[in-house]
């Protein structure tokens, strides 16, 4: 009776102590699509209020929030085409901001001023950027490439004359030569210029506006590339990023007179951004840690880092620091949650959340945080990813599994939020979001472990991802599928030409599908970069064309057997339409299921809420077909047949 009494004790105990799954609700596209997504927030000139972008009303549009009691007051009001908040200006409330027709990346510049709209730079056929402001706040830079589409110039134009608009425009600079202008130093004497040599390799230079000298100031060895961040009040220095002699970035400075380089700052990561804020207060640095953004501020009066408040589970992105220097605005994210903004006060150390951009209608704690993990690929070599698991999954209840591959060549998937991968996993789909060789974030010598050898090693990586997938122990490994967008768009359709069993299904999302004609249609713009594209994926009007064909899965569509979906926007002028169209026409000749949604207002990329959900949703009912349900059991038995 003892004995039955304790046994009976021993296997309650351990019963208690078993792991069941989580109980969590399920949400539809439509609630994961309520969420805001919103970024940005400058400070208006007497820094009561954040001027933001944010898709609250389904498309973007431009916002100031009110600092003291969170109110948010719409400056436009865009149903048709998403406008992005680019700055107040320097010494009174107007607002400059920008858009562009449908997803065609001509973006033109213009002004809000008490409720109405003007047009101050044309973006018709043309593309126009903002370029900041002169430091004696009273005149704008932007670039446009309306003289040349090939190369962007630099103008100035000021704000005594802005009523005139583009015709009172100054030319700073005039690019015959494909470089990429950088900073230009608080007294307009210099500009700081680059080009890129190869993907790997790029110089830097200094031109002197006061003699009209162009000097290389990136005399190296070996590869190296160069970002010009900023200029020193008193413009004897120009800081720039630079990985000149190791793996990772760092931030250097030159002096300009003397031309000593300095190192400032290293990590064991790349530094992805550095400036300092008005009165040269605070040095603001952002390092790419593993994924996810590290915000380190240092106070230069002490040389001590600053104290930031801390965010659990999640991390400062970025900030902006006011012209006071008393407070800043800090960008927080996390992988499950959009991000949301803050004002913290250097001096009180007071910090005010002003957003709250999870619909309430979702729980937080019913969504999943990315793990940053690694596994080994047919190489040996350890390859970075994150993984995302349902609540629902154990070894008793087995989930589908989709390699995500981002987009590139040369991205990266982070720790930050992204509503199509929290609803995929939410509705039970474990998520493994591959940084394959090639991808950046992890120094120059993975970055570039992929140059000519696309669709190859890298595909390989992806492939090696089902490995990961089954040492979890949880996943179904006859149902896992891949999908990506751009770049990953071509790994998915790589993968289905060239791997055709390694995955059951795929979903392309803008992807490249024949590598010739993408890379002989770039946007006119992209000339300054054209030869390092062509250094890393092969130049198309060379004898390269012919790997380029071997590699490009459209001329391989009789190898496609497995059921595919493909998301185009209309206006994409990275990826052309025609892209999707004929990899569609060629998978359907075999037979094969084939579901294309194409969106006459969108670029690369979509923007609007109503698309995404439109499209988005569709994955998800694609996928509940084809990888969850009884038509992807079909498929496989009709393969074996």
């Amino acid at each position: 009776m003892k004995k039955s009494f304790l046994l009976l004790l021993f296997l309650c105990l351990v019963a208690c102590k078993e792991e069941k799954p989580k109980e969590f609700a399920n949400y539809s596209i439509d609630q994961f699509y309520k969420n805001i997504n919103i970024f940005g927030g400058s400070f208006s000139p007497d820094e009561s209020k954040l001027l933001v972008s944010s898709n609250e009303s389904g498309i973007y549009n431009v916002y100031e929030i009110d600092i003291e009691n969170g109110d948010k007051n719409p400056i436009t009001s865009s149903d048709t085409e998403s406008n992005y908040a680019q700055s107040y200006f320097p010494n009174d409330e107007r607002v400059l901001y920008t858009f562009d027709k449908g997803g065609n990346e001509n973006y033109g510049l213009y002004i809000s001023e008490n409720g109405s709209s003007k047009t101050l730079i044309p973006g018709d056929s043309v593309r126009n950027g903002f370029f900041g402001w002169s430091r004696d706040q009273k005149s704008l830079f932007y670039n446009s490439n309306k003289r040349n589409r090939q190369f962007f110039d630099v103008y100035e134009l000021s704000l005594s004359e802005m009523d005139q608009g583009a015709e009172a425009s100054v030319m700073l600079y005039q690019n015959d030569e494909g470089l990429d202008a950088g900073e230009i130093s608080p007294n307009k004497q210099y500009m700081a210029l680059t080009k890129a040599s190869t993907s790997a390799d790029g110089k830097m230079y200094l031109l002197d506006r006061s003699t009209g000298d162009v000097s290389d100031i990136s005399i190296h060895e070996g590869d190296a590339q160069y970002s010009p961040q900023y200029f020193s009040l008193d413009n004897k220095f120009l800081y720039y990023t630079t990985d000149e002699n190791s793996d990772f970035t760092y931030l250097a400075r030159r002096n300009l007179e003397s031309g000593q380089v300095e190192k400032i700052f290293e990590a064991n990561w790349d530094v992805w951004y550095a400036y300092e804020s008005w009165n040269e207060k605070y040095r603001v640095i952002g390092i790419n840690e593993d994924a996810k953004t590290r915000v380190r501020i240092f106070d230069l009066s002490t040389d001590k880092q600053v104290a930031l408040p801390i965010f659990e589970g999640g991390s400062i992105t970025s900030v902006n620091i006011s012209k006071g220097e008393k407070m800043a605005r800090l960008t927080v994210s996390t992988s499950a949650s959009p991000s949301n903004l803050y004002v913290y006060n250097f001096e009180t150390g007071d910090l005010k959340k002003l957003t709250d951009t999870l619909n309430p209608e979702i729980n937080g704690e019913d969504l999943v945080e990315g793990q940053v993990v690694r596994y080994k690929s047919f190489d040996g070599l350890e390859i970075p990813a994150i993984y995302y698991q349902p609540k629902n999954a154990s070894a008793d209840n087995k989930v589908p599994g989709l390699v995500w591959v981002h987009g590139g060549p040369g991205g990266q998937s982070r720790l930050s939020y992204f509503a199509l991968i929290q609803y995929l996993v939410n509705q039970g789909y474990a998520i493994l979001a591959v940084n394959n060789r090639g991808s950046t974030g992890y120094g120059k010598e993975f970055n570039h472990m992929d140059d000519r050898n696309h669709g190859d090693k890298d595909l390989k990586d992806c492939v090696a991802g089902k490995d990961f997938f089954e040492s979890t122990g949880i996943i179904d490994m006859d149902k896992v599928g891949i999908i990506g967008g751009s770049y990953g768009g071509y790994m998915v359709m790589a993968a289905m030409a060239f791997e055709p069993d390694a995955f059951n299904l795929g979903v392309n999302i803008f992807g490249v599908t024949n590598w010739i004609r993408t890379l002989r249609s770039i946007p006119p713009y992209w000339e300054s970069y054209k030869k390092a594209l062509y250094d890393e994926l092969g130049d198309p009007y060379s004898k390269d064309s012919v790997r380029l064909r071997e590699i490009s899965p459209l001329f391989h569509t009789k190898n496609v057997t497995r059921p595919l979906m493909v998301l185009q926007g209309a206006n994409d002028v990275r990826v052309l339409q025609v892209e999707s169209d004929e990899i569609v026409e060629g998978v359907k000749a075999n037979g094969v299921p084939v579901e294309y949604v194409i969106f006459d207002d969108e670029g690369h990329g979509f923007r609007k809420k109503e698309n995404e959900i439109e499209g988005y949703g569709k994955i998800k009912l694609f996928l509940d077909e084809y990888l969850k349900g009884e038509s992807a059991k079909e498929v496989i038995d009709n393969e074996k047949i």
